[in-house]
């Protein structure tokens, strides 16, 4: 797939869910539908971005292209509880390639069920992981096909305060393969968001200073952590909260430890880029 094809599907995907999100409801106090709101650095948080990251790892390209298309819909709601399912698809591409090589490709279905009680959210989800090479990959390196898939259920608390979240948790990986795949997986992090706007366009977009740091520990890696740091600006409607409604992001992202990409989990991977984003 060649890169101008993967920019073009994703400028199309972020129209669609900027289009979703304009009808959306919102809740009181100028909020988004979500209880529970997006992780910020968790690279497999389901959500529109593209990224070109400088890598190195033993067999992952050195420049890589990493986009991802994924969101997560209300179902069922209360006053202080959501059922929803969510969806991401997430991809890896060989920037330094003539044919920018699919390297890997993982895809995630889940349902997430949140409650929130004042400045405490919870987050209970069920999800499936699948994970592919991609084909021109396959043909150029001879590489062999991990047939890596599981049954996942996770659980997150957040404390969120004005202009800081703070959320932890862990998770339980069953019905895998490989066979040897340890399920254990322990999850946390921190965000900012600055409480008044640092950039004005008009009237209408407000931006704000954002940073965030995700740290993932896996039973599988002999629980090696993997740490996800982002900052940058974040774009959005100057009438909602800190990180709630739909918003446009430009971050610089940095990464280290166990890579996220799936055929590549047993792996050690270091990024550095930088990419945009959208939250529905």
């Amino acid at each position: 797939m060649r890169a101008n094809a993967v920019v073009l599907q994703l400028a199309a995907a972020m129209v669609v869910a900027s289009a979703a999100a304009a009808v959306q409801a919102p809740v009181p106090g100028g909020g988004a539908t979500a209880l529970f709101q997006p992780l910020l650095a968790d690279p497999k948080e389901p959500q529109f971005f593209a990224t070109y990251l400088w890598a190195r790892s033993p067999r992952l390209a050195s420049r890589l292209g990493s986009v991802g298309f994924g969101q997560t819909i209300g179902l069922v709601r209360g006053p202080d509880w959501q059922v929803a399912v969510t969806a991401g698809v997430f991809s890896q591409f060989n920037m330094g390639s003539s044919t920018t090589d699919l390297l890997n490709t993982d895809y995630i279905v889940g349902i997430p069920v949140t409650y929130r009680h004042g400045t405490l959210a919870t987050r209970l989800r069920l999800f499936h992981q699948s994970s592919h090479l991609g084909d021109e990959y396959m043909a150029h390196t001879h590489a062999q096909r991990v047939d890596l898939t599981f049954q996942a259920v996770d659980l997150l608390v957040a404390h969120q305060a004005p202009t800081w979240r703070a959320y932890g948790g862990g998770g339980y990986v069953f019905a895998h393969s490989p066979a040897d795949l340890r399920p254990g997986v322990l999850h946390g992090g921190f965000e900012y968001r600055q409480a008044r706007p640092w950039l004005r366009l008009g009237r209408s977009v407000t931006g704000r200073l954002v940073a965030g740091l995700d740290a993932k520990s896996m039973q599988d890696r002999q629980w090696q952590v993997g740490w996800s740091v982002v900052t940058g600006l974040e774009l959005g409607d100057p009438l909602a909260a800190p990180g709630s409604g739909s918003r446009w992001s430009v971050l610089v992202k940095g990464y280290t430890g166990p890579a996220p990409y799936g055929e590549f989990y047993r792996d050690h991977v270091s990024s550095l880029g930088v990419g945009v984003g959208f939250t529905p």
